[in-house]
């Protein structure tokens, strides 16, 4: 009898121990719940919704064509023919007796716009001069010629290469892999054809798991059969098709460690989710991913990044597209992400231990002071509120905070919590 009471007595401290280690798991309700919500999310979309919209939407129904400029996805031999355009006109030039210069748009932040209506960032008309007898541009220029020069071997051979191939083809030259890669973007910009149609491809990076079903190259991939690791995410996006999924929304993880997590857990099937990471810093071939999902699935994506600056601004590149490559946002960008976590609000609300904080350094409230002051951030209310309250608690956190109450706290009670209060922006 004594023992009976003895472990009466202990059972609330036990219940106050479970709240202390994995605190608000009490707030759940059951899953049956938290799916009705997703359910009324993905109906929500309508057939002809926005996505439909931006797509229509173009840089000449809103008068910008001639002030801002696009690419488009050009075949083989129309690539082929726009370089030979380009060799003419150089070799004209220097049968002339005028040497030869190159005509390159400029891609620097000064030619950047972002566009409220279509909701990403693109690029202006001006053009930088790259003359080849002059001592400041010569190298550039020639890394320029030469990689006209290997684009259209690509198109007479009906090959792809990854951007490492195309390095190693002149190491001297080069120096450096990111010259060539940044030579490559001016190329495309140039031609007026997106990244894809050069025929050079990045290595495989992102991966996705979970309810989808998908051909890569011909072959029937089911992601809820590809292990904890998922299926790599194909460079080249023209191998895949029919896509078909039950999920209810897409989940855009920015951090490979927590993709792992909710892999393991077999998040997707409590919550009937398509999972999809580029570790980091997303490459092109998961952002053409990304949107072919969105487009094709008509599916909400939400997504899950470190709350830090570089946590916003990966969610910005997925959403309104990089500086760097805005002469190809109207393919690269997702339209209307959420963001659901994990955000500086989240740090208090859910009381994320002071150890597992970290302080913002100065070059960290830098960027978030620099990221407040950019349109793609001021047209969001919400994003200002955080970013805000960021900079201001100088205090940053990873996703991987949240392991402090467990391990699997983050799949079990982080994101359905989430989900279920619709705590997203």
């Amino acid at each position: 009898m004594a023992d009976k009471k003895k472990r009466l007595r202990t059972d609330p401290d036990s219940d106050s121990d479970n709240q202390t280690h994995a605190p608000f798991k009490k707030r759940l309700k059951p899953d049956s719940t938290i799916l009705s919500i997703l359910k009324t999310l993905k109906e929500s979309l309508p057939s002809s919704s926005s996505i439909t919209n931006n797509q229509t939407l173009t840089l000449a129904d809103l008068g910008l064509s001639s002030t801002c400029r696009e690419v488009a996805d050009l075949d083989l031999s129309s690539v082929k023919s726009a370089i030979e355009d380009v060799v003419l006109r150089i070799t004209k030039s220097i049968l002339d007796g005028n040497g030869f210069t190159l005509e390159v748009p400029a891609r620097g932040n000064a030619n950047q716009l972002f566009v409220p209506e279509l909701d990403r960032i693109v690029l202006k008309d001006k053009i930088s001069l790259r003359p080849f007898a002059n001592v400041n541009t010569v190298r550039k220029t020639t890394i320029t010629t030469r990689i006209l020069g290997l684009i259209h071997q690509l198109c007479m051979k009906n090959i792809h290469v990854t951007k490492r191939d195309l390095f190693y083809t002149d190491v001297k030259l080069f120096q450096e892999q990111t010259q060539s890669d940044t030579v490559l973007d001016d190329v495309s910009c140039m031609l007026g054809c997106t990244r894809s149609s050069l025929n050079v491809i990045a290595s495989e990076k992102g991966v996705v798991v979970g309810r989808l079903i998908f051909s890569d190259n011909g072959d029937m991939i089911d992601c809820t059969k590809m292990g904890m690791g998922g299926k790599a995410i194909p460079p080249n996006i023209d191998r895949v098709g029919d896509m078909s999924s039950d999920a209810l929304f897409i989940l855009l993880v920015e951090k490979d460690a927590a993709y792992m997590r909710l892999a393991e857990d077999r998040f997707y099937n409590r919550f009937p989710c398509i999972i999809v990471t580029a570790k980091g810093q997303p490459d092109v071939a998961t952002r053409l991913f990304l949107r072919k999902m969105k487009l094709e699935l008509k599916l909400p994506v939400l997504a899950l990044v470190d709350s830090d600056p570089y946590g916003l601004k990966i969610l910005s590149v997925y959403g309104c597209g990089s500086k760097n490559m805005s002469y190809d946002s109207a393919n690269l960008t997702t339209p209307d992400i959420k963001w659901l976590g994990i955000r500086p609000s989240d740090l208090d609300k859910y009381k994320i231990p002071e150890q597992c904080r970290l302080p913002m350094t100065e070059q960290d409230i830098k960027t978030g002071k620099d990221m407040l002051e950019e349109d793609f951030v001021k047209k969001n209310p919400g994003w200002v509120e955080e970013l805000t309250l960021m900079v201001k608690s100088k205090q940053k956190a990873e996703i991987q905070a949240l392991s402090s109450f467990g391990f699997q706290y983050l799949s079990e009670v982080y994101l359905p919590l989430k989900l279920q209060e619709q705590d997203w922006l």
